[in-house]
């Protein structure tokens, strides 16, 4: 009976034990910190990252990875569940990223924010959207690239086939002749050029004479213009004329009645050259005048 009760005790012990064991290890393993849980989603490949993996805010470690799995309902997705310090307040802007530590390819997640922080603060259980990382965004632009020069070899392949090296072979050749003619050309017309040179050279010197031409004009202009000046002699030339003028008309006039008087003169002297020495007879008396004679064959 004794041994029974010594291998009770000693059985209720170790079980004790091991409770108080157990109690004592997840006491250690609990965190007393409380966390705020969120969902991060994304359509990009997670590669390397793992359960337990950082969470980070800014360069700072405020959570981790709980869980990895796809999205039920869109297997096109892929769900993140992260755990964050619960005394961190995550702004309304938030977004994740993929970070990676080194050489070692193990990922971690970024939580980042815009230029400006949001002044709303992100509810828990909310739904973090991932955006592609600069590796990946790097890698996205190598395989644009890659297949940007696949297609380049492919079109120069197909530029450089047989008929169109020919059709290149006679497009050169064509420039060849094409440069020949231009040469023979270029001979034809030098001796324009000479002569188009010495024409340039005798049109400077025709408008050097302009030049000096237009000088004497402008000094011809100058003393015209001067007081004085020939267009002042014309003036003072035009005053006297208008003040001579009607005196030649009266001289004129005189003129004209003295040739009148000459002219009766002369054809009385025609008439009657005794004049020049009896004088000029009296006129005979006329109809009407004491002595008046009817000439014959007339009736009175």
């Amino acid at each position: 009976m004794e041994n029974r009760a010594h291998a009770l005790i000693a059985g209720f012990f170790v079980i004790s034990l091991s409770i108080a064991a157990l109690v004592v290890a997840k006491w250690f393993k609990a965190d007393a910190i409380e966390h705020d849980h969120y969902q991060v989603i994304t359509l990009e490949s997670v590669t390397g990252l793992n359960l337990q993996a950082s969470v980070y805010y800014r360069g700072v470690n405020i959570g981790k990875v709980e869980r990895i799995y796809f999205d039920p309902e869109n297997m096109n997705q892929i769900i993140i569940d992260i755990a964050i310090d619960g005394r961190i307040q995550l702004p309304g802007n938030i977004y994740a990223q993929l970070g990676y530590q080194g050489i070692t390819g193990l990922a971690y997640v970024q939580l980042r924010n815009d230029a400006t922080i949001s002044p709303d603060v992100l509810p828990e259980d909310t739904q973090i959207q991932m955006r592609p990382s600069l590796l990946d965004e790097v890698a996205g632009y190598g395989q644009n690239i890659l297949n940007n020069v696949n297609e380049l070899v492919i079109q120069l392949h197909q530029l450089l086939n047989e008929d169109n090296q020919n059709q290149i072979a006679s497009i050169l050749k064509n420039i060849e002749k094409a440069t020949r003619n231009f040469d023979g050309i270029a001979g034809s017309l030098e001796p324009g050029l000479d002569s188009f040179t010495h024409l340039t050279q005798e049109a400077s010197t025709l408008v050097g004479h302009l030049d000096d031409l237009l000088t004497e004009f402008n000094q011809s202009m100058q003393k015209v213009n001067e007081q004085g000046g020939v267009i002042d002699s014309l003036a003072t030339t035009t005053q006297e004329m208008a003040t001579t003028i009607p005196e030649l008309r009266k001289v004129s006039n005189g003129i004209i009645r003295n040739s009148q008087n000459l002219d009766r003169v002369l054809q009385q002297l025609e008439e009657n050259p005794q004049m020049l020495i009896l004088g000029r007879q009296s006129s005979p008396p006329g109809p009407g005048e004491p002595g008046f004679a009817a000439p014959p064959g007339v009736n009175q």
